[in-house]
Order: structure tokens, then sequence, then C-alpha cells
């Protein structure tokens, strides 16, 4: 889902490839936005040229690397330091119910968590493809959970497609908006979740596939390495804006 962001700040302390920047969903500010990140760090490509960027943010200083030019420019954000925690008490059952899926169709490999990268996503890994395809929720109580666990990022559930490959189904009920197609900041908390839970050797790649059931195809490549942050990096497409 597009979200728009605001540069407050050109050439913070004097580096012109440096920028203070904020992000907005529909209903709120949030810390940290990497599918926007990437989109940014891209137009400033078309004007700037390719290479670094920085940008400060409301979790920190973030990386950027773009590359190419014209409409065939990639991006890549290093994460902040990622964490995880576990969920409260009642609060894992909660969001489960709301899924309408059960513990036992959770994938036993993967603990269900919170993990953070710039965001707070809760985690889960479904084991079955089905299952993973199937479930609908409400989104008017799922916002209520949300906003009383100020998770800002979205609720990012998984299922595990391959070796080192996941597709990915990222909730975020904002308005007619249900899903999101392309979530960096989860992809990040992905690989910090995937790190700190040692579910991967490091360092290590993964693909996340998100958006198809959206009918917004994404794909986004994320580099753990063995300690800082995460790596994601992905593609911008230039949409025209109204005439």
């Amino acid at each position: 889902m597009p979200k728009p962001f605001f540069v407050t700040e050109k050439g913070v302390d004097g580096d012109p490839r440096r920028n203070r920047v904020r992000y907005f969903s529909p209903i709120a500010e949030v810390p940290f936005c990497g599918h926007a990140t990437i989109a940014l760090a891209v137009a400033l490509s078309g004007r700037d040229g390719a290479g670094t960027f920085v940008f400060d943010t409301a979790v920190g200083p973030v990386v950027i690397e773009t590359e190419g030019r014209g409409a065939a420019v990639t991006a890549c954000f290093t994460s902040v330091e990622p964490r995880v925690a576990e969920f409260p008490d009642g609060v894992l059952d909660s969001l489960l119910g709301l899924l309408g899926v059960g513990r036992a169709e959770l994938h036993p490999g993967y603990p269900p968590m919170i993990a953070f990268a710039g965001n707070w996503h809760p985690i889960l890994v479904l084991a079955e493809r089905g299952v993973f395809d199937s479930f609908v929720f409400d989104p008017d109580p799922m916002r209520a959970l949300m906003d009383a666990q100020n998770w800002a990022g979205t609720v990012t559930t998984l299922c595990e497609i391959g070796t080192d490959e996941f597709d990915s189904r990222n909730l975020f009920p904002v308005g007619t908006i249900t899903e999101d197609p392309a979530t960096g900041s989860a992809a990040a908390a992905l690989g910090g979740y995937l790190r700190l839970l040692s579910l991967v050797e490091t360092p290590r790649g993964v693909v996340v596939q998100q958006g198809s059931h959206v009918g917004r195809p994404s794909v986004l490549t994320v580099d753990i390495p063995s300690s800082g942050g995460i790596v994601v990096s992905g593609e911008a497409v230039e949409i025209a804006g109204p005439a």
C-alpha cells in the first residue's frame, strides 16, 4: 500500500545525499516504511544520480544504495539493529482467533514472535499452503488489536515455499485496504527474526514473495549478515500520477 512520506530536512549536516524523512499511513504517522524508503531513494537517484543515500528516520539513520537508471533502478536499504520479543499473554490467541487459525496450524519450526527492524511486526508462519491462501479476517477488529498493541507495521503471515523462500501476506487494514503488496520493514523484521532465533546460518539470503493475494505481486531479497542491520533489496516501478 502506498504511504505518503515527507523530506523534512535536506542536506543534513551539510551532506547533500542525507535527508530527514517522516512516513505516514492514511491514519497515523509510522516510524519507518521500507517500500517508501526505496521509492524515495529511486526518485532521488533520478535527480541526483545513483549511489548512496542516508535517511534520518524516527528509528535512526537508514542507509540506501541505488544502482541503474531510468526504469531499471534497484535499491537496497540496511535496517536498524533488529530485535524480537514474545507475544504478551493472550495476544497471540487473540490474533489467531481473528484469522480463524489454531496454534496447531502454525509451522512447528518457526515460533510465533514479534520482530522489529524499524517497526514491530508479529511473525506467523503457517504450516500448510492451503491455510495460508484461504484465511480471511475482519479488518475492524484486526485494526483495533494492532492499535492496542502499538503495532505500527503489518501483521506478517508467511508460508515456506522453498529453500530460503517464503510467500508473505502482510495485513494492514486501513480504509478499503486490507493487505500491503510489498513491505520492506516486514522483510527486514523477518530477516532479524530468522537470525536472532538461529533459524538460519548466517550470512544468508532469503527471498520474500508478496502481493499476489491482492493482485500486486512483488519480490524482495533479504540479506542476513552475521551482525548488524538486515539488507532488503527491490525494484521500483514508476506510477504516473493524476493529470
